[in-house]
């Protein structure tokens, strides 16, 4: 499944050239993004669920909008931050004032394409277990139980592989003067 940058936009850019599989795999790649994405933002696993279909339909609905030259995840994360401030205005929820920058703000998001760049960069530098364990519990929100199903591994290795891999990863940033 795809998970990089590189490969959703091509998959996007599949689908605008009219390729109906590329278009289909791009939106059940979207799936997993959008529940961490909406998880770290609702308490409400029902509104995460309606909030995930809601941005997979506008994703549908406006893939036109998509610009090829700029990056794609920046273009998803912006339906998916309106989306989110659509649903806090319909259900007239209290966001802390804290969230309230993190919702609203327009800049940011190629700073936040190019740090899952970097993710992506440095976690392709580990073992393949030890970079899904990482990206499934860091990245993607999941718990470890989730995370050790999805693989198909005990807990306790998805816990090692973590552990591990970030002791490598520590290792490379230090090496390369960071």
């Amino acid at each position: 499944m795809a998970t990089t940058e590189a490969e959703l936009k091509m998959l996007m850019i599949g689908g605008l050239d009219g390729d109906a599989v590329a278009h289909g795999l791009l939106l059940r790649a979207l799936v997993p993004l959008l529940h961490s994405f909406y998880r770290r933002r609702l308490s409400h696993v029902g509104d995460v669920e309606d909030l995930v279909q809601d941005t997979l339909i506008a994703v549908h609905t406006r893939r036109e909008t998509f610009d090829r030259e700029r990056p794609f995840t920046a273009w998803l994360y912006a339906i998916a931050r309106y989306r989110a401030i659509d649903h806090f205005r319909r259900h007239r929820q209290t966001v802390p004032i804290e969230e309230v920058e993190f919702l609203l703000i327009a800049e940011g998001f190629e700073d936040a394409v190019n740090a899952r760049m970097d993710v992506d960069s440095l976690l392709s530098k580990l073992s393949p277990k030890q970079a899904r364990a990482i990206r499934d519990t860091h990245v993607d929100g999941k718990s470890v139980s989730e995370a050790a199903a999805a693989a198909d591994i005990g807990e306790s290795d998805v816990k090692v592989s973590v552990h591990r891999g970030l002791k490598a990863l520590s290792a490379l940033i230090k090496g390369s003067g960071r």
